[in-house]
Order: C-alpha cells, then structure tokens, then sequence
C-alpha cells in the first residue's frame, strides 16, 4: 500500500462517496480496506468508492482507453464491486474538472457498465448518459403494510418497481424491502420507488434500494421513476419523436431527467466536492487486519 494516499470527499444529491485518485492504478484496495474507509462512524464515511484511475492502466478498463481515458473503478460502501453509479459519476467528472483533467463541455468516462457520455454545464450541473430503459411485460405489484399499489417494472441494468402513491409516507420507513408480487418476479430483489406528483412534469420520489435500505438520492431510480411516470402520462418519445423531460425530487435535492426520441436517458445534478485529506495509512492497515 502507498505510504501516502490522497483522498476527497464528495456527494450528488447527498449520495456521498470517499474519491481516491491513483491514475496509475499502484494503490491496492482490497474490499476490507474500502469498507474501512466508507465507515461512518470509524473511517471517512461514504455510500461507496470512486478509485480515479486511467483506462490504459486498469485492465478491466483498457479495450475502452480509446474512447474514455478515465475509468470510474466504483466500488460500493461494503467493498463490493459494482458496474456502475449514476451519482457517482457526476462526482467523478467534478473531480476530473477540479483536478483539472477535463474542463467544461462533453467528454465520456468508462465504467464497468460500459462508456458514459458526460457533460460539464457552465453553471456546474453535470449530465450523465444513462443509456436505455427496459420495460418489462407483466404486472407487478408493491405492498406495505395493508396498503398495496400496481408498479411499473422498468430495468435500467438494475431492476425497479416503480409505485405512485398519494403520500410519500405511504412508503413507512423502508428499512426492510417492500414486498413485490407476483412471488418469483424478482428473484434478484428490486429498488422499490414510491412516486408523488408535485405538478406538470414534476414529481418526488423515495426509494429502498436493494441491500441498503432508504438513501437520499438514486440516480437509476430517479431515470426509472421519470419513464415510468412519461408512460403513465402517455408519452413515449419513441412514438411521439419528442423528448420526455422530467424534474424529479429526491430526500437529497433535485435531478432532471430526459428521455429522448432514440431511448437514450440523460440525468443532470449537482455534484460537490466538500474536503479532501490524507489517509492514515497505519490506522488503515490496521483497520484492514
């Protein structure tokens, strides 16, 4: 491990994550050694790891340096690796920008789940491609407590069950995962969102994501939420040849979400970057044992 490791610390819409730059890729992170530092209480506290490496040096990234030369090595607050963060890689440009790597404008990045298109805006919000949303035949349904609601089945490369409901209450307190029918239509659990509408094309969310319970801000679940509530309103810009857009609140701020004639998603959001330190190495080795 390196005798000196940078860090910074950042968030999108209150998803926060500890960012570590290591171009070169020299920097060993086990999976003990990330959940050490996204700890809350005992390490710098994240809901996952942006490891800021080149493409041409990670090999999971390399067949994508021609067209992204920074590779978002993302990796979620247990140590798991994961594909890909949509709040994460808003945070991810807005380091690459901070640090000076890219300026404002378009540029891609890569992730596990492939190359990202990005867009730095000169006010600071940040876009991010999503790629397509998927609507899966069949009806499902969520259930909390008494109360049970039809939901829109929308994958955007992780399955949501996406519920409107007339009080965000309505949701209780999303510590367990809302029960999701038909039994079998999940067999990999589901982010389970509940949907209000705020006005025209306006409308707030809150999720259980899968494994973590309620977090602030989902950024697939807030491009699910926006499809499901387009077909909902009978837009489908594939029919239409117009785009979908829609505003949409979440526990941690706003993000805005388009759907174009072609399928592709974008989301825009902030991203902020509040500190940046040095990590203890000794304390991390021991953490880490």
């Amino acid at each position: 491990m390196s005798t000196r490791i940078a860090f910074l610390k950042g968030h999108g819409t209150e998803n926060d994550f500890v960012i570590v730059p290591d171009p070169e890729n020299v920097i060993d992170l086990p999976s003990a050694a990330v959940a050490a530092l996204c700890d809350r209480r005992a390490g710098i506290g994240g809901d996952g790891l942006l490891h800021v490496v080149r493409s041409s040096a990670h090999p999971e990234a390399r067949d994508m340096a021609a067209e992204a030369e920074w590779f978002m090595d993302y990796r979620n607050g247990d140590g798991s690796i994961a594909e890909m963060c949509g709040n994460g890689t808003r945070v991810f440009a807005r380091y690459l920008q901070r640090a000076g790597y890219v300026t404002e404008g378009d540029f891609s990045i890569a992730t596990r789940g492939g190359v990202k298109p990005m867009h730095i805006a000169k006010d600071g919000d940040v876009t991010t491609g999503m790629g397509k949303a998927l609507l899966p035949e069949g009806d499902v349904t969520v259930s909390v407590g008494e109360r049970s609601w039809p939901a829109r089945n929308v994958n955007m490369g992780n399955p949501h069950a996406v519920a409107f409901v007339d009080d965000l209450a309505h949701a209780g307190d999303l510590y367990s995962p809302p029960p999701c029918g038909p039994a079998g239509a999940y067999p990999e659990g589901v982010n389970v969102e509940f949907v209000v509408d705020r006005g025209p094309g306006h409308v707030a969310m809150r999720v259980h994501e899968r494994g973590a319970g309620e977090t602030r801000s989902c950024g697939t679940g807030a491009c699910a939420v926006a499809v499901a509530a387009a077909r909902r309103d009978g837009a489908d810009p594939a029919v239409t040849g117009t785009r979908a857009t829609y505003t949409v609140d979440v526990p941690g701020g706003t993000l805005v979400i388009t759907e174009w004639p072609d399928g592709r998603i974008e989301m825009t959001g902030p991203a902020v970057i509040v500190a940046e330190g040095e990590i203890d190495t000794e304390w991390l080795e021991n953490a880490t044992r």
